[in-house]
């Protein structure tokens, strides 16, 4: 397996699983970005037999949607949330969001409609790597969430 499936096997291990999903389903703020994004799902369409999921947010996500390392691809995506100006987001092997359940809000799509950034209430998932941008507005994005939680 990937990169979702190490870090889930790891969490079971060390027994972090439980306890991590006691305290995101308590309303600590989360946030994962591609492997983690698939470990947040309630389900994947494509999981490797037994791959551990924290199962915390409702939709499905479909692993290695745009293909391999090759097929790895940047793009300008259009994020009401962020703001007018576009989100330039990178794709290195990421999944895709297949289905979204009640209470998931979509912020962005690719141009063939492709779900790659959702809400639900204090947990957020990208299929991309905002990290890899210099554009910290995604970020900036979370804290404001992290923050509205504290008060």
């Amino acid at each position: 397996g990937g990169e979702s499936t190490t870090i889930g096997k790891l969490m079971v291990d060390y027994g972090l699983d439980r306890p991590l999903k006691s305290l995101i389903e308590q309303g600590l703020p989360v946030w994962g970005t591609c492997a983690g994004l698939i470990l947040l799902a309630k389900k994947t369409d494509n999981a490797l037999e037994g791959q551990p999921l924290l199962a915390v947010m409702n939709i499905t996500v479909r692993r290695n949607a745009f293909g391999s390392q090759r097929e790895s691809f940047e793009t300008d995506l259009s994020i009401p949330v962020l703001g007018e100006t576009p989100f330039h987001a990178f794709f290195i092997r990421g999944p895709a969001i297949t289905e979204v359940g009640p209470g998931v809000e979509v912020l962005a799509t690719l141009d063939d409609g492709t779900i790659v950034a959702v809400r639900e209430g204090n947990r957020l998932g990208t299929a991309f790597h905002p990290e890899v941008s210099r554009d910290p507005r995604f970020h900036h994005y979370f804290l404001r969430l992290v923050q509205s939680v504290r008060k």
